[in-house]
């Protein structure tokens, strides 16, 4: 039995800790008490994250308050105040009408795409037939493709260049320039695959049992599908619903090629804020300005949203 005194085994411990170094004994709390590690990492990834997302909203905030004649040279704080650009940016250029041109393609975009994609969704998440897995990865694949590939097929067919004969008849493509079909058909294209996905995702988790049920009552495939399989899949519809949307409203490369940009011919946003680019000046605080109103509707769809959104990213990730 150690007869050594208690303190004085204490105080050489002391002197280890103190000879081991700062690093050495952090390390070794650590180790002991990982929860503090572990509370201290997500409060620093959580500030990265936070400030790195952030920060692009304050610097327009930034831009737009400062006066033009005083951007130059600026810093991280804005050298005046001027709120009135908020109002000056609607009397230079209408772009509550650049606003509702994207509201109403996203808006018919997503009611294009959740129909067919539930359609599409039925038949690969409850069906059962050969070659469906490989037809939805075909279907996944297109996602991938550049937009850019389409772009002078589709600028052909949707100008009226495109013709094809049928004997002695030459029957030529309507020309769709400056009108929202041009926009709203590669987008509902481009888009689909991804609420595909994530509606067959939901509809395959439905119990048969209930679709059953609603069979027996006299209900068509179809009329299942909107009046059970549909409400009960909430979560993934409006995940779908709303991620269109947010892509419509802030695509760039059909909005721009496929209209003139101006607000009478169905230009979106980005046809709004290129409008105040002039000749000779660009006033970078209207831009600012103009980008901030037309991202805040984004910004409250998705803080409304945001709880159908995580569970419709994150359904089926864990297995019951």
């Amino acid at each position: 039995m150690s007869t050594d005194n208690p303190a004085k085994e204490m105080g050489k411990m002391d002197d280890a800790d103190l000879k081991r170094g700062p690093f050495a004994r952090w390390v070794d709390r650590s180790i002991k008490h990982p929860e503090r590690i572990y509370r201290a990492m997500f409060y620093v990834l959580t500030i990265f994250f936070v400030v790195t997302t952030l920060f692009p909203f304050y610097w327009l905030l930034v831009l737009a308050l400062t006066p033009l004649n005083m951007i130059s040279d600026m810093g991280l704080a804005p050298k005046g105040f001027n709120p009135g650009v908020f109002v000056t940016m609607f009397e230079q250029v209408p772009f509550h009408l650049f606003m509702f041109n994207s509201f109403v393609l996203g808006i018919s975009t997503t009611v294009i795409v959740l129909l067919l994609a539930s359609l599409a969704g039925y038949v690969f998440g409850r069906l059962r037939f050969r070659g469906k897995g490989v037809l939805m990865l075909a279907i996944l694949a297109i996602s991938y493709f550049p937009p850019a590939a389409f772009l002078i097929p589709l600028f052909e067919l949707f100008t009226g260049n495109t013709s094809v004969v049928l004997g002695p008849v030459a029957i030529s493509s309507p020309d769709l320039f400056n009108t929202p079909l041009p926009m709203v058909l590669p987008f509902s294209a481009l888009f689909m695959p991804l609420s595909i996905f994530i509606l067959t995702t939901f509809y395959g988790q439905i119990p048969d049992g209930l679709e059953d049920a609603a069979r027996v009552e006299g209900t068509t495939r179809l009329g299942a599908l909107f009046r059970v399989i549909i409400p009960l899949s909430a979560p993934g519809v409006a995940t779908a619903g709303v991620l269109t949307f947010i892509s419509v409203y802030n695509e760039f490369f059909f909005s721009f090629l496929m209209n003139n940009g101006e607000a009478a011919n169905w230009a979106p946003i980005v046809g709004g804020i290129l409008k105040y680019q002039g000749q000779f000046n660009t006033p970078y605080n209207l831009m600012a300005a103009a980008s901030i109103v037309g991202v805040l509707p984004v910004a409250i769809l998705v803080v409304i949203a945001q709880e159908r959104i995580v569970s419709g990213l994150t359904a089926g990730a864990l297995k019951e």
